[in-house]
């Protein structure tokens, strides 16, 4: 299995779609804590389903178990943590959940799995890190790609 990761911000509809495509996505897995209000138009949930039906011709998921808690968000985004207090309590918050534990069996009939968020870069997002998280949990040997 593959797991891609995608940010939307900074990238038209064309790119973000063409991005999906090239690589062959089977399923994206939107892991924002908020699909509805988002500047780029394109991704909001209920749109975002059809246009990878209709474009790149994939399967289309809200995974709000794999998103931050808003306290989590709210405090890195008005600066009141640091990143690795962020990583460390969304860290946590995901060893709770355990959901990454069963990602592989909830998503066996997939290849390619695409993880959406916002984020420009994943460098400071939560999609590396439920990424990396899962692949170091698993027996089996996941590629993780961000595009």
């Amino acid at each position: 299995m593959k797991i891609f990761t995608i940010g939307f911000t900074k990238k038209n509809a064309r790119q973000f779609f063409e991005l999906l495509k090239v690589n062959e996505i089977d399923i994206v897995l939107d892991i924002r804590l908020n699909n509805k209000s988002q500047l780029a138009g394109f991704t909001k949930g209920e749109d975002l389903q059809y246009f990878l039906s209709e474009i790149c011709h994939c399967d289309y998921r809200h995974c709000l178990e794999f998103a931050p808690t808003k306290e989590i968000l709210d405090s890195y985004k008005k600066s009141l943590i640091t990143w690795a207090e962020y990583e460390e309590q969304y860290t946590a918050l995901m060893n709770k959940r355990e959901k990454h534990l069963t990602f592989l069996d909830d998503y066996a009939k997939y290849e390619n799995v695409c993880l959406l968020c916002s984020e420009p870069t994943p460098e400071h997002c939560h999609r590396r890190l439920i990424a990396e998280m899962i692949a170091n949990t698993s027996l089996q040997k996941i590629k993780i790609l961000h595009i």
